[in-house]
């Protein structure tokens, strides 16, 4: 009687069927997995990054490429007469029946394409228990599979699409998160576990050991079982964490190796390509970076060995970034130290960290492309004491000792803080805050407010903005951003530093005579073909720097703590350096790397020094500044007419009434000096004399006044109207502090 019915409800609905079956070839192109894989410029896998956190998929896998034991267990456990019948086993049936009949229970006669055709139409997939027409309707879409698909066709799919556990769909997920593994690789423990879980995939641990040991009897396979608890428990507990999935990305520096070399990376392709998509559009599932993924190994495998060896100095955290100069495209990417770091997802090659001295050669480039120096200038490398508004500023080299009279090129090449200073006081903070900015620099500060600490490096910048800055001097001063999509547009440079300075400040950096003094003839920035390099320390050693560059290649390294902890003893020559140098070579094991050609505007002079200050040698000046011999008071600064540096211009001074006048002083200090110069200038407010030299103090008294700056022949050079707001002084009348130089 049960079978009439069926078979009447079957030849019904056959009739007017309107469960139309998907070809096979249109179920699996439509598949989309939980990840957008990232790919580099090559094809090779960079990284997987979730996008669709409704459930985890991973991609489509092929029954070939499926382990021999999976595919065993999945069928003796769900469908032992799968490769006999036709989408429904009427002998299941038959005995699920009787069985209904007796009250006992049994497993249901749900076949394995039966159930396909639950999972490819939702109409059809069981909630609390199936319909009358939920199960009709199984039944005619399995014979239409039966028809349209072959066998190895439908367990494929069933495989791709059955929920195991939690948010896990499809073998591909499943395999991952609970074993580690690829689908090929499940052996026949893991495969009972697993297809336990497609019957009962919120069971116990305890419940699904007990129905994976039957599976596993019955593949004939029981001592299987011993130990199958605990095994059971720790895939499970593995499944139960979705965080464990998406952390290996990053924590885990092996799992990197195996395909997530690049994960912040990913991440930011990710986002660039969301942007450039249009709204409702669907992301591709495979997006090509720019990385190149040998040379993103080597970055990650050189950054891992160091910061070991670096383990005892408290290091745990380190970035890369490599950039190939004509093109902007970022060729590797490592944004953190993975298993080493405490903060692995934190990207520390787009994070802000103090410069250091990585600053300098911008500072001594636009000192040379002013004419206020060559690199033959004499710098005073001794103590210094400059003026102000919050007290004085007393900059002091890393090593605390001074070498008195130095070239510029000496000064730059072992990085000696005081030159530095004293040239940012030609310069203005000012003018070199809008040079860094121009070469894309996220300062977000104005240049006073850094003041003259800024040519040490006080402003806080990224490995990868600063590693761009960089490529600007390797580009002959041209500025252009970088890509890591290929699709993007290469963007021209624009000029922003002149190529005759960038020159000649290239010819510093690669000259390991000139950085000597502080880092010797033989150290890790020393390679066997032409490269320019600066490293930086920040203060109390929290930040290392190296960044230089081949003909090539652009290369940053940074070393550090993400907590901001300081290391103990590291600096930019013993933490950064050695993976710059590392990395520099793997680049160029076949690549050769030459000096680039002197460009118009410089030329080469044979220089000597009186008294013996430095060695003979040849020189690269800006054309029109040469010199033959330098000594002390000749050096060859060129003139630069004396300005008024600071205050600005139409700056409004507000006198605060809880402060004792006499404490509320305004400093007046003029830039375009030399040592003699600045005892000849002087200083006149509304045509009164108020000071001689080049930095002067006044206390401040209400109204709208002019100052002026006044050279040694009495002839007004410069001025500026500024405004004092508040109380003043009774009878104050103009003061003066005495210069300090």
């Amino acid at each position: 009687m049960r079978r009439g019915v069926l078979g009447f409800l079957l030849s019904c609905t056959l009739a007017t069927s309107a469960y139309a079956v998907p070809a096979f070839r249109d179920v699996r192109d439509n598949w989309r997995s939980a990840d957008i894989v990232v790919v580099d410029r090559h094809g090779e896998t960079l990284a997987r990054v979730r996008d669709d956190f409704r459930a985890r998929r991973g991609d489509w896998v092929m029954l070939a490429d499926t382990s021999p034991a999976l595919r065993t267990a999945i069928v003796l456990s769900e469908d032992k007469r799968f490769y006999a019948h036709s989408g429904v086993d009427w002998q299941g049936v038959a005995a699920a029946a009787w069985a209904n009949v007796w009250n006992t229970r049994t497993r249901g006669a749900s076949t394995l394409t039966m159930q396909l055709a639950g999972l490819l139409d939702d109409d059809l997939r069981a909630g609390r228990g199936r319909s009358l027409g939920q199960k009709v309707g199984q039944v005619v879409s399995a014979t239409s599979l039966e028809r349209g698909w072959s066998k190895d066709q439908i367990l494929e799919a069933y495989l791709n699409l059955v929920p195991f556990r939690g948010e896990l769909v499809g073998l591909a997920a499943m395999s991952q998160t609970l074993f580690g593994k690829v689908p090929s690789g499940l052996d026949a423990r893991e495969s009972a576990v697993a297809v336990a879980l497609v019957r009962s995939p919120n069971a116990t641990a305890a419940q699904v050991s007990k129905r994976a040991c039957g599976i596993l009897r019955e593949m004939k396979q029981p001592r299987e079982c011993d130990g199958l608890d605990g095994f059971t428990t720790l895939a499970l507990t593995k499944a139960s964490s979705t965080a464990a999935l998406s952390t290996a990305a990053f924590g885990d520096t092996a799992a990197m190796r195996r395909g997530n070399l690049a994960p912040h990376l990913a991440r930011i392709v990710i986002a660039q390509t969301r942007d450039a998509t249009p709204a409702g559009k669907p992301l591709p599932q495979r997006i090509a970076s720019t990385l190149d993924a040998d040379v993103q190994r080597v970055a990650v495998g050189s950054l891992d060995r160091h910061l070991r060896e670096l383990a005892t100095r408290n290091v745990e955290d380190g970035a890369v970034v490599v950039i190939d100069n004509a093109s902007g495209d970022v060729l590797a990417y490592v944004g953190s130290s993975g298993a080493l770091s405490s903060a692995a997802q934190v990207d520390h090659a787009a994070a802000l960290r103090q410069a250091g001295s990585t600053l300098k050669p911008f500072l001594y480039e636009q000192a040379l492309e002013e004419r206020r120096l060559t690199a033959a200038s004499l710098l005073d490398d001794r103590p210094v004491n400059l003026p102000t508004g919050g007290g004085l500023y007393i900059p002091q080299n890393y090593d605390h000792r001074y070498a008195g009279w130095v070239s510029l090129r000496a000064a730059l090449g072992s990085s000696l803080n005081v030159p530095a200073v004293r040239t940012l006081v030609m310069v203005t903070p000012h003018r070199f805050h809008r040079r860094l900015v121009a070469l894309g620099l996220p300062l977000t500060q104005s240049g006073d407010y850094y003041g003259y600490s800024l040519a040490l490096g006080s402003a806080d910048v990224s490995l990868l903005s600063l590693t761009n800055a960089y490529r600007a001097l390797a580009n002959q001063g041209a500025y252009g951003p970088t890509r890591v999509r290929p699709g993007a547009a290469v963007v021209t440079g624009q000029a922003v530093m002149t190529p005759a300075a960038s020159y000649v400040v290239g010819d510093v950096l690669s000259d390991r005579h000139a950085r000597a003094r502080t880092f010797g003839l033989d150290s890790p920035l020393t390679t066997r073909f032409w490269t320019a390099v600066k490293t930086g320390t920040s203060k109390d050693m929290r930040d290392n720097w190296c960044i230089g560059w081949s003909q090539r290649y652009t290369v940053g390294v940074w070393v550090g703590n993400a907590s901001g902890a300081s290391m103990h003893d590291v600096s930019g020559v013993s933490g950064a350096a050695p993976v710059w140098h590392e990395v520099m070579e793997a680049l160029h094991r076949t690549t050769p790397s030459r000096a680039p050609a002197m460009p118009s505007g410089v030329e080469r002079v044979a220089l000597t020094f009186a008294d013996d200050l430095e060695p003979a040698r040849e020189e690269v000046f800006l054309s029109g500044t040469a010199i033959g011999r330098i000594s002390v008071g000749s050096t060859p600064q060129a003139a630069s007419a004396a300005a008024i540096a600071s205050p600005a211009d139409g700056t409004i001074f507000a006198l605060d009434p809880d402060i004792p006048p006499s404490a509320q002083r305004v400093w007046f200090h003029a830039d375009g000096l030399t040592g003699q110069t600045a005892r000849a200038v002087s200083w006149r407010m509304d045509g009164k004399p108020l000071g001689k030299g080049g930095q002067i103090a006044w206390l401040p008294w209400p109204g709208r006044h002019r100052v002026e700056l006044v050279d040694a022949a009495g002839k007004v050079v410069d001025h500026i109207g500024i405004e004092v707001r508040g109380a003043g002084v009774r009878d104050a009348g103009p003061q003066r502090v005495s210069a300090r130089r």
